[in-house]
């Protein structure tokens, strides 16, 4: 019998710079921001034609209830951009300004295929963030937020649309 090949991978996916263009497509979320909130919603990863870089235009859009039971339409937009064994995500202004840049590692257990971390100052407040990308197609993305100005957690689980 012969010995399988080290280098494919059995994940949806795929190899670490793959990840970044394996999200496009429409996918839907559920969000808790600890303590604050909740959010559903749908998010779209859209190619962008002609930029300098391989860009996907991420957009989504909710309806974002606070634990009062006020409930808001909500949307959030970024770019994110393919990198050599992960992506950069990017505030979508103009210019567009770095959020944050992922280098993806193999799962830490059976149901992450990739894990990717990355801290961004903003002002005073530190976000570090933690995506998960599972076994199942799905992912999970968290930001810990601390600061003088915030103290939460947000954690969203998105999965493929269909």
């Amino acid at each position: 019998m012969q010995a399988p090949d080290p280098n494919l991978s059995l994940s949806p996916w795929g190899e670490a710079d793959q990840v970044w263009a394996r999200l496009a497509g429409g996918w839907t979320f559920e969000r808790t921001i600890e303590g604050q909130a909740s959010m559903q919603g749908t998010a779209v990863f859209r190619p962008m034609p002609g930029a300098t870089h391989s860009t996907l235009h991420y957009r989504e859009e909710g309806r974002l209830r606070l634990l009062d039971g006020r409930a808001f339409d909500a949307h959030r937009e970024y770019l994110y951009q393919g990198r050599p064994g992960g992506f950069a995500v990017l505030f979508a202004e103009q210019p567009p300004r770095l959020f944050h840049e992922i280098a993806l590692q193999p799962g830490d257990d059976e149901t992450s295929a990739w894990i990717g971390t990355a801290a961004h100052l903003c002002a005073a407040d530190l976000y570090d963030s933690l995506y998960r990308f599972l076994a199942d197609g799905s992912f999970t993305l968290c930001h810990t937020v601390r600061g003088p100005r915030k103290d939460y957690v947000s954690l969203t689980r998105f999965r493929a649309a269909g």
